[in-house]
């Protein structure tokens, strides 16, 4: 390389590592809450921006063996809904499931007050306040890839991108359905007579009565639910697991699940609790809630525990991802 070139070529090398010095934090980071557009393109192939390095800073410093590195390069599986449908033939299809596919048992929950939210971590999770709700149902387990394939199949509705020619993953017949958008939860439910629980709903169902941390009491412990740091303590990858498999993580009312294993849409739109004093540029009519956390929470939460039952993300209603599912719910006659 010419003197000249190689010259100007190290003078832009100093200046490119100025460059991310000097770069400011992404501001979900300041504020405590996630914005993947702070990282990512807005388009509908939500691109990763790979010029924004203080998001790779801050993926390298977090990554440990590097596995954020390669998730901010390439989030987990998302796409975007584009409301289009394929009604193809489905093939035939046999399987043996424990559950079948009808949709799911519910389970009734008495209208009454509850403690709502927390003071003690996230500001978007406070403040703790209590609630009262009517009395109403919601499905005991999360819905299920076999289920939501009967629906596929009778509603003429596009498969999930995980099944093969619109047949359910060998072996998974019993996990929780995944890379369902907001809307397509919502359909589900209205298919089989029901609709997505309130927020509210949600959490009360989750957590009881009494103000709990997590669906068994107030101590994390790794055997109860499907989390990341589960998968990390048997140095295993993490996955989906069959809904109910952790028996030791049910609800005060009889619900499994409700923490790990995947996120739940939920019909609520992402605002503030009452009260709240700390606003989010977040909040309003922008993106839909989803409670309970996954098997898989890896970026803003650093494969750590979100699985409290008050805890809050929120993502844009049309996004479908690997560790996003969902329940239904229904009013009380």
């Amino acid at each position: 390389m010419p003197l000249k070139k190689l010259s100007a070529f190290i003078l832009l090398t100093m200046l490119s590592s100025l460059a991310v010095a000097a770069t400011p934090s992404p501001k979900h980071h300041q504020d405590e809450v996630q914005d993947c557009q702070d990282c990512h393109t807005s388009d509908d192939n939500f691109k990763p921006v790979e010029v924004n390095a203080s998001c790779q800073q801050c993926h390298e410093k977090l990554s440990g063996e590097g596995r954020l590195i390669a998730a901010m390069r390439q989030p987990p599986q998302t796409i975007i809904d584009d409301g289009s449908e394929n009604g193809m033939t489905p093939p035939q299809y046999y399987t043996v499931s424990r559950l079948g596919d009808k949709p799911n048992e519910m389970i009734r929950i008495p209208a009454g007050a509850f403690i709502m939210g927390s003071n003690d971590r996230l500001s978007d999770e406070g403040p703790a306040h209590i609630l009262s709700t009517a009395e109403y149902l919601i499905d005991k387990f999360e819905v299920t890839n076999l289920q939501y394939k009967k629906y596929i199949d009778e509603a003429g509705r596009r498969a999930p991108q995980h099944f093969e020619r619109r047949v359910v993953p060998e072996g998974k017949v019993d996990h929780p359905v995944t890379f369902v958008s907001w809307f397509d939860a919502k359909k589900y439910c209205g298919w089989a007579g029901k609709r997505l629980p309130t927020e509210q709903e949600w959490e009360k169902a989750a957590r009881g009565t009494d103000g709990r941390i997590f669906p068994w009491g107030n101590l994390f412990g790794i055997e109860r639910a499907n989390t990341p740091v589960r998968w990390d303590e048997i140095k295993q990858d993490g996955d989906t697991s069959p809904v109910g498999a952790f028996k030791q993580g049910i609800s005060p009312f009889g619900l499994h699940d409700t923490s790990g294993n995947v996120w739940e849409w939920v019909d609520a739109w992402y605002q503030g609790h009452p009260g709240n004093e700390k606003p989010s540029e977040n909040f309003g009519e922008i993106y839909r809630v989803l409670k309970g956390g996954s098997w898989w929470d890896c970026s803003f939460y650093k494969c750590g525990i979100s699985a409290p039952v008050f805890n809050r993300s929120f993502f844009n209603p049309r996004v479908k991802n690997s560790s996003f599912g969902f329940r239904c719910a229904k009013d009380a006659k």
